[in-house]
């Protein structure tokens, strides 16, 4: 995630909010489908992955926001 030019704050909030509500909703699907008597195991692999990639950018989004404490 790539962001040229000055930041918009306000964006990146809203940004952050969006996936943070994805990555709980994915966090809530792949419990309910590991608790189905008959497991999809390649649909709970490729939520994970989805998953790890939406902390990814959340991750990205809050060293944007949060300024660097030089020490």
């Amino acid at each position: 995630m790539n962001y040229p030019g000055p930041i918009d704050t306000e964006e990146l909030q809203r940004k952050l909010v969006d996936l943070r509500a994805e990555h709980r909703d994915l966090d809530d699907a792949i419990a309910a489908l590991a608790e189905q008597p008959h497991l999809n195991l390649i649909q709970i692999q490729r939520m994970k992955k989805r998953k790890l990639s939406l902390k990814d950018q959340i991750t990205k989004i809050e060293n944007l926001l949060i300024p660097d404490i030089i020490a």
